[in-house]
């Protein structure tokens, strides 16, 4: 674990401060930290800004280490974290991606209000827990063999609507299209797999979700129509889940082969967390490969888990899901390592972004942002937690210049699981949530004291600090009306 960081912090301005790039620890750049006044109060003692400063030695890593304000404490990088390294110079670390590979989150839209589900929420959500498989360790209700699952892991949410899970349109609005290129089955190990074929379509435990949502604010009109979200008081869906087991044992063997990679490559670490490989070695392109194959089964997932959501309010609305307008917005990856190109020093140079606990965010006219976007930028959906508000957000031309076109991805969490179950029982997180007119149904019921509202940032903080920094754009605000969770 990483110790509580102790060298020089400077404030910037409102919304950042910097670790200046300390030679005797090794730092090749500095560390910028995006927070306010309150939310660095909480973090000054976390072992996560020392974890800022040890990524900041990564070899081949660019301009600057950064964090998001929700970041926390993490294996390696910080929750939170985001690097760039030179794909000919630098590394890859799966650090810096994480255990939940391509851990995620996509926004529906519907023509429905929250008159149109006044009574029938708690109905909606039971619907939806009937036909999502969720918890620990859950299998889903459709197995896959080796072979079929190559192709999940080849073509991704595209694999799920071939075979009737959604429609072709869901694509374009999906990161990547749903699909990551690069990936290969044969960069996996056999327990990757035998973890991942029975666990598709499920939502998985501890902070995955889904919620149906009522807008509360629209802060950008113009938007928001876009974006296909019309007033406050239309009802919107999250889908918050991502790689299951797969993306867990990708990651737990790729840090095995990396230790040794760092004594082969002659790398030094301050930090074995941070084990990693040259981008362009053999051990290092076998990571992407895998990461790819595990990010690809995410949105595959998410895709098969938003057919069945469409299918509930079908089953309680009685119409289509088509005539009640289930539209998705947007999927994000939270947990991914990217070949980008970014401006550095006046120049376009290729690079892989690491973004750990971090949505990307691009800018207008960026050729990645799908046409429909393209002209006021890319969709950002930030959840909250069970509690309080979500948002959806845009890229920026600024995030593009200060974070390499990033921004924050949750709340991020102040107490750990364990605190959060020594605060309340799960019984109390129900009523008091159920006080504020929202329903919760789990899986278990530890998960529910664990992911209580306490134990999370204020996202309304996180995301105006985004918003402040000019890394994001508000859009909307939504407020949860019922929660499942695993």
């Amino acid at each position: 674990m990483a110790d509580k960081y102790t060298g020089k912090l400077e404030k910037l301005d409102a919304y950042r401060w910097r670790i200046p790039a300390d030679k005797h620890l090794g730092m090749t750049v500095p560390g910028i930290i995006y927070a306010d006044d309150h939310l660095m109060d909480d973090v000054r003692d976390d072992p996560a800004l020392q974890q800022v400063a040890n990524v900041a030695t990564l070899p081949g890593i660019q301009k600057v280490s950064l964090a998001m304000p929700d970041f926390h404490y993490g294996y390696g990088f910080p929750i939170g974290g985001v690097a760039a390294t030179d794909v000919e110079e630098g590394v890859i670390s799966p650090g810096g991606v994480g255990y939940d590979i391509n851990c995620g989150v996509r926004l529906l839209r519907t023509d429905l209000t929250l008159d149109d589900v006044r009574g029938r929420v708690e109905t909606l959500i039971n619907a939806i827990y009937s036909n999502v498989p969720a918890g620990a360790g859950r299998d889903g209700k459709m197995p896959v063999k080796r072979k079929e699952l190559e192709e999940v892991l080849v073509n991704g949410a595209g694999w799920a609507v071939k075979r009737g899970y959604g429609r072709p349109e869901d694509l374009p609005v999906l990161e990547e299209e749903g699909a990551m290129a690069g990936a290969d089955p044969n960069a996996l190990s056999p327990l990757a797999i035998e973890r991942g074929a029975p666990q598709l379509g499920t939502l998985g435990s501890g902070n995955h979700f889904l919620e149906i949502q009522v807008v509360e604010e629209v802060f950008d009109e113009r938007a928001a129509r876009v974006f296909g979200i019309e007033a406050p008081g239309q009802i919107t869906v999250m889908v918050h889940t991502g790689s299951r087991g797969l993306g867990h044992q990708t990651c737990d063997d790729a840090l095995e082969v990396m230790q040794d990679a760092v004594k082969r490559y002659g790398i030094s670490l301050v930090d074995r967390q941070l084990a990693c490989a040259p981008v362009n070695s053999p051990e290092g392109k076998q990571y992407f490969a895998a990461m790819a194959c595990a990010a690809n089964f995410a949105w595959a997932n998410r895709q098969c888990i938003t057919h069945w959501v469409r299918t509930a309010f079908e089953q309680v609305m009685g119409q289509s899901e088509r005539r009640l307008g289930m539209d998705i917005i947007w999927d994000v990856a939270h947990n991914v390592a990217k070949f980008e190109t970014h401006e550095v020093d006046g120049k376009p140079r290729r690079l892989c972004v690491h973004r750990k606990g971090a949505t990307r965010a691009f800018g207008p006219g960026h050729p990645d942002v799908p046409e429909i976007y393209r002209a006021i930028g890319q969709p950002v959906i930030v959840p909250g937690d069970m509690g309080r508000n979500s948002y959806l957000l845009i890229g920026t031309e600024e995030g593009m210049k200060q974070t390499w076109g990033s921004t924050c991805h949750g709340a991020g969490r102040v107490l750990s699981r364990h605190q959060a179950l020594r605060l309340q029982h799960s019984s109390q997180v129900v009523d008091k949530l159920r006080q504020a007119g929202i329903y919760v149904r789990a899986a278990g019921k530890k998960t529910i004291a664990e992911e209580a509202p306490e134990a999370y940032k204020n996202v309304n903080d996180v995301v105006a600090v985004c918003h402040g920094a000019g890394i994001s754009r508000m859009v909307a605000k939504m407020r949860p009306l019922g929660v499942m969770k695993g």
